[in-house]
C-alpha cells in the first residue's frame, strides 16, 4: 500500500508545472511560467531583424500563445540582463520560470529559470556570470569589478555624465 501511495504521489508532482521562481518582493509581481518564442524585441516591434538576434547585442523578449510580447528586463544575476541565457533559444519556443512584473505602465518578466519547452528540466539562468567569469575571473560583485564598467565610469563619472559628481555625503 505504501509503495501505492508513493506512486501516486510522485505521479502527481510529475504533472504538475515545475515552478521554483523565488519571490523578490517586488510590487505587483507574480511568479508565472511564460510559454512562448524568443524574439529580438525590435525585429517584432519594427522589423528590424538582424541574424541571430543580434548575436547579443539586442533587447530580447518572448511572444507568448496570445501574442503577447513580455520584455525579459533580467535574468537571476545581480544587475545582469537575461540576454545571454535566451540568446540560444532566438526563434525557438521555451518555458520561461521567473516573475512578471505588472503596473500600469510596463509589464516586464524577470527570468529566473528556463528551458525548451517540453523538456525535463529547467535551467538556472546564470549564463550572464558563467561567461562574464571565463572573461575576467572569479568575483563576489561582478559589477564593481567590471573592466567595461571601470573604463565608461572613468570617461563619464559616476553619474554618466562628464564633469557631475555627486554631492559630498
Amino acid at each position: 500500500m505504501r509503495i501505492v501511495g508513493l506512486s501516486l504521489l510522485l505521479l502527481v508532482a510529475a504533472l504538475l508545472p515545475a515552478r521554483a521562481a523565488d519571490p523578490w518582493g517586488i510590487a505587483g509581481e507574480k511568479e508565472q511560467v511564460v510559454i512562448g518564442q524568443v524574439v529580438d524585441v525590435l525585429c517584432h516591434l519594427k522589423k528590424d531583424c538582424p541574424a541571430n538576434c543580434g548575436g547579443g547585442r539586442r533587447q530580447l523578449g518572448i511572444v507568448d500563445a496570445e501574442g503577447r510580447l513580455r520584455m525579459v528586463a533580467k535574468g537571476q544575476v545581480d544587475f545582469a540582463n537575461a540576454v545571454p541565457d535566451l540568446l540560444a533559444y532566438c526563434g525557438k519556443r521555451i518555458e520561461a520560470d521567473g516573475l512578471l512584473i505588472e503596473n500600469p505602465v510596463i509589464t516586464l518578466f524577470f527570468l529566473q529559470r528556463i528551458r525548451h519547452e517540453g523538456s525535463a528540466d529547467f535551467q538556472p539562468a546564470e549564463r550572464f556570470i558563467q561567461e562574464w567569469t571565463a572573461r575576467n575571473g572569479a568575483s563576489s560583485e561582478w559589477f564593481r569589478d567590471d573592466p567595461e564598467t571601470k573604463a565608461i565610469i572613468g570617461e563619464v563619472g559616476p553619474l554618466g555624465i562628464k564633469g557631475l559628481v555627486p554631492p559630498p555625503q
